[in-house]
């Protein structure tokens, strides 16, 4: 049996390859209790060098701060327009989409290509602007109180109009993944909003890059068995696409 130093060295590895640990698979490995594991990781927390999270621990702070939009549009980007164009060859002709607010979003709407009879409906200001562009593309723009942070609108007003309507598709922007809490935002009249968009739509399509995984927000959107799809990029750990995939999840990495 391992002694202290070797299950944190342990640990540590585990974390550097996964991103996340989960504490009953770490029990099976270690053939120790939850106990001692949890112990484990209390004191690696205690020395900066992990995150717990209910289950695990991550090597990220596993809590987001909302951040303006301008900014987040740098992060990641060559990821995230990678995930964008993923995202816009699953469009098809005659479809009705949703798009919600944020980065990675906007860089869906910017790579989407003229398309027949194709019907938008968001609640992101930018993404319609980057759409005003394309005449065959019919845009709907929500209404509701502005997010100056995400460019984007909410409020009971939005969810009312949402109600009018019934999608194909939902491409979702997040502040975070978290294997156990689900989806989540930084806003929580946004992700009750976004939880509307997901009850009136057929498939929801995650656009998130990998650095999104293991962070949590303020606001659940809802758990990772109600959505279809994640479009990510390689920096996920396969240990993350296993654990979805086993929820039925499609993971599109790029």
């Amino acid at each position: 049996m391992m002694n202290l130093a070797e299950r944190h060295q342990l640990i540590l590895s585990r974390l550097q390859r996964d991103q996340y640990i989960n504490v009953v698979d770490l029990c099976k490995e270690l053939k120790v209790s939850s106990v001692t594991i949890r112990k484990d990781l209390k004191l690696l927390e205690d020395k900066s060098l992990l995150f717990r999270t209910h289950g695990g621990a991550t090597m990220n702070n596993p809590y987001t701060v909302d951040r303006p939009v301008n900014e987040k549009e740098k992060i990641q980007s060559s990821e995230k327009n990678k995930i964008g164009a993923a995202a816009a060859a699953l469009l098809n002709d005659n479809d009705s989409i949703v798009i919600a607010s944020g980065t990675t979003v906007l860089y869906f709407a910017k790579n989407i290509q003229p398309a027949s009879n194709l019907t938008v409906v968001t609640s992101a200001l930018n993404v319609a602007l980057e759409l005003m562009r394309e005449p065959s593309i019919e845009v709907i723009q929500l209404g509701g109180i502005l997010r100056k942070s995400s460019s984007s609108v909410m409020g009971s007003y939005a969810e009312q109009v949402l109600g009018d309507f019934y999608f194909n598709k939902l491409f979702l922007g997040v502040d975070g993944i978290d294997l156990d809490f689900g989806l989540t935002t930084t806003n929580a009249m946004e992700a009750h909003l976004n939880r509307k968009m997901i009850s009136v739509s057929q498939k929801t399509i995650v656009l998130a890059d990998s650095s999104k995984f293991g962070k949590r927000g303020f606001g659940k959107i809802c758990g990772l068995e109600e959505i279809d799809h994640i479009i990510t990029d390689k920096g996920i750990s396969e240990q993350i696409v296993k654990h979805l995939e086993g929820l039925g999840v499609t993971v599109t990495i790029v």
